[in-house]
């Protein structure tokens, strides 16, 4: 069965974390996802964000090569990348080097400008600096990690994707592309608005494993089954 965006055509540049994850779930529901890659190398059995992609690897520092990514984004839809700000523009590949009517998907940490732009970030650190790694882990001890879940798939990946797609319904209206501009600390916020909501109205306690969803109901917590 072909996924209901088996029309649609990805161009993205290779790169960890949030950027192949959106890539990756596009790619499941059809959509036809060119990787454009640094250099060739084997291709890695274990790396799931490269399910149903194809690729090719280039040298983006070359006219031979920066042509070439041209071409294909000429024949794309969407352009995904997860450069630092001011990157894809040194390379001439930015927003506006590309035809009107594309999706330029940008993931980021905290934007493309701004005093902390350029400041290298890990999950954790969006976590901190939007308080809510504060609300994880147990009463007596330090913050617990989640991975990297919550601030780079949930705040980046999943608004990177929200994005594109909104973005394709209104060029759908307009003929036009648009840049999706999506920040991983602006995505983590958006989500936790019901636990701030509550921490607003009182009905959230500052002090972990004190609240509905943090480990203090006896409803919502784990416990040592029988067997160990």
């Amino acid at each position: 069965m072909a996924g209901p965006l088996a029309s649609l055509n990805v161009v993205e540049f290779t790169g960890l974390g949030p950027a192949p994850l959106a890539g990756q779930l596009l790619a499941d529901l059809g959509a036809k996802v060119i990787v454009i890659d640094r250099k060739s190398a084997p291709a890695d059995a274990t790396d799931i964000n490269r399910r149903g992609k194809s690729s090719v690897a280039l040298n983006l520092k070359s006219e031979a090569g920066r042509d070439a990514a041209l071409r294909l984004i000429a024949q794309s839809d969407v352009v995904i990348e997860g450069f630092r700000p001011g990157e894809m523009e040194k390379l001439r590949l930015g927003p506006k080097d590309c035809p009107d009517t594309i999706v330029y998907a940008r993931m980021t940490g905290w934007g493309q400008s701004g005093a902390a732009a350029l400041t290298a970030g890990h999950d954790l650190t969006y976590l901190a600096t939007t308080g809510i790694l504060h609300m994880l882990g147990p009463a007596d001890g330090p913050p617990t990690p989640p991975l990297n879940m919550v601030a780079d798939f949930g705040g980046g990946t999943m608004f990177l994707i929200f994005g594109i797609l909104s973005a394709l319904i209104e060029r759908g209206v307009s003929g036009k592309g648009q840049v999706v501009d999506a920040a991983m600390i602006d995505g983590v916020p958006a989500m936790a608005g019901l636990i701030l909501g509550w921490l607003a109205k009182g009905d959230w306690q500052e002090h972990r494993q004190s609240n509905l969803l943090d480990g203090g109901a006896p409803f919502y917590r784990c416990y040592l089954c029988a067997d160990g």
